[in-house]
């Protein structure tokens, strides 16, 4: 199909400016002004005046539970919803069941994303048999199989020797490694931040340490492996420290941030309210603004949503019994818009960037994250004018677990386009 996309704000190059985007088939053909008088044979012609155009989002944390927990999730229902958000393409965790912890599982998994999915979905297989933290899977297998990276996210690899093990193998045949850093030993039941709010609403606390001990291990196995290490969604002032230490070392490490730890800190939870449980938790004050800084200040490489859907009775009743988890998604960009680009501390470009720029350079994700000229035609756009409000019935995930339902915001997504095809339009 021709599509011509007319007037919009496209992000390009680095810059915003007013350009037409002509779209034959999958491909984007052209881009620049009044392209109309080309003479293309068009099927669509879209005016997108006011309207911002960018690069399809990228997501390199999401939780599409299909197979195994489809009562959360499918693979259509977590693609739909990423559509929703303007992501055209995402990296699923392999923390199902079956555990793509083999090749054959793995390409099961894959071919269920392609039939399924209506945006591009990369797949993670596990770094453990299982995800059980003990026995390392064949990742030269696993990679020639077709798998994004390895990682046992939603679990820490509790001993060192099996992290140097799967780091070295890792290292050997180029995949990336990325990291749940959780040191289980320093746990003691949490269910939100260690501190004065835990104490104020009488919930057992989780400390920063039991995050930080383990990335501290982690990157020093990193400088002797010489493996590219993703560490997963920083909560930590001491772990963005960290990072910014080993970066200044020459380690091959990259992290992300997610935005509900960017958005909210633990004396925002206002009760015992599961929808305020994840893992990580919201942390301190300090600990937000550290996160903040480590993004400004290139510590922190990229924003990544851990898009983690829940049944609603999982997401019931006191933090000490409810699962951990909060979709992301659907509101990430809008919110994050809202939060820090209106009010002057992220610049739209900065933002832009860590959510597809950056996590297509730095996982060298192969044509995504730009808008150029015979690139794939994977487009998201956003109204950034008007006042939208976050509502359940509007969402496409089966999970509905967020805080944020009722926020009102700016940023809502008028439209995606995967590989040229509309897969998300907002109605009229």
């Amino acid at each position: 199909m021709n599509i011509l996309l007319e007037n919009g704000l496209v992000y390009q190059a680095g810059q915003l400016q007013q350009l037409d985007i002509l779209i034959i088939d999958d491909k984007i053909a052209a881009l620049g002004q009044d392209l109309a008088e080309l003479g293309i044979d068009l099927q669509k012609r879209i005016d997108l005046t006011g309207k911002l155009v960018t690069p399809g989002l990228v997501d390199v944390h999401v939780h599409y539970r299909e197979p195994g927990f489809t009562y959360k999730e499918t693979i259509k229902t977590g693609s739909q919803a990423a559509a929703h958000g303007g992501f055209t393409t995402v990296c699923a965790m392999p923390n199902l069941d079956p555990v793509p912890d083999n090749p054959a599982q793995l390409q099961k998994i894959q071919a269920r994303n392609v039939a399924d999915g209506v945006v591009h979905i990369k797949q993670y297989a596990s770094i453990t048999l299982g995800r059980q933290g003990e026995k390392i899977a064949d990742f030269k297998a696993l990679k020639a199989a077709g798998a994004f990276a390895i990682s046992d996210d939603g679990s820490g690899i509790q001993t060192a020797g099996t992290m140097y093990l799967a780091m070295k193998q890792a290292a050997a045949c180029g995949i990336p490694l990325v990291e749940h850093t959780e040191d289980n030993s320093l746990l003691f039941g949490g269910v939100m931040n260690e501190g004065e709010r835990a104490t104020e609403l009488k919930l057992p606390g989780m400390l920063g340490l039991s995050e930080s001990s383990q990335l501290a291990r982690d990157l020093i196995l990193a400088q002797q492996t010489g493996v590219h290490y993703h560490a997963c969604h920083l909560s930590t002032k001491e772990s963005v420290a960290l990072v910014r230490w080993a970066k200044a070392q020459g380690i091959h490490v990259t992290c992300e941030v997610a935005p509900h730890h960017l958005l909210l800190a633990d004396c925002d939870i206002p009760a015992d309210d599961a929808m305020y449980k994840m893992n990580p938790p919201l942390r301190s004050k300090e600990d937000q603004q550290a996160l903040i800084a480590g993004l400004l200040d290139g510590t922190i490489d990229m924003i990544a949503t851990d898009h983690a859907p829940h049944s609603e009775d999982e997401k019931q009743g006191s933090m000490c019994e409810a699962s951990f988890g909060i979709t992301g998604s659907e509101t990430a960009f809008s919110l994050l818009y809202t939060h820090f680009v209106k009010t002057g501390i992220f610049k739209l470009e900065q933002l832009l960037d860590w959510m597809s720029a950056a996590p297509v350079q730095k996982f060298q994700i192969e044509d995504a994250g730009f808008i150029l000229p015979g690139k794939t035609a994977d487009i998201a756009v956003f109204n950034l004018n008007d006042e939208f409000e976050l509502k359940e019935e509007d969402y496409l995930s089966k999970g509905t677990n967020t805080p944020f339902t009722g926020t009102k915001a700016y940023g809502e997504t008028v439209m995606t386009l995967v590989a040229g095809e509309i897969v998300y339009q907002k109605e009229d």
